[in-house]
């Protein structure tokens, strides 16, 4: 399975990371541990939701959407 996830950080809220994998668990403690460059200075990090894709493009590209304007203003209403 292919996971499209959505952080939160916990020492600055405002802060929040798309990103994808297909190793959730493993991919969350790389970025609690600041092994993530573009995450590390935000730690610790709390899972606000994933969805799983069978398909890796469809992953990759829900990914993508979620990133863009309408994307991020979809997240806003729905997920956050």
């Amino acid at each position: 399975m292919y996971y499209v996830y959505q952080l939160k950080s916990l020492s600055e809220p405002k802060q929040r990371y798309t990103g994808y994998t297909q190793n959730l668990k493993a991919r969350l403690a790389k970025h609690n541990n600041a092994e993530i460059p573009h995450t590390s200075k935000f730690t610790p990090w709390k899972l606000v939701n994933y969805i799983a894709f069978s398909d890796e493009l469809k992953a990759k590209e829900f990914e993508t959407y979620l990133k863009s304007g309408s994307g991020r203003s979809f997240a806003n209403r729905h997920f956050w």
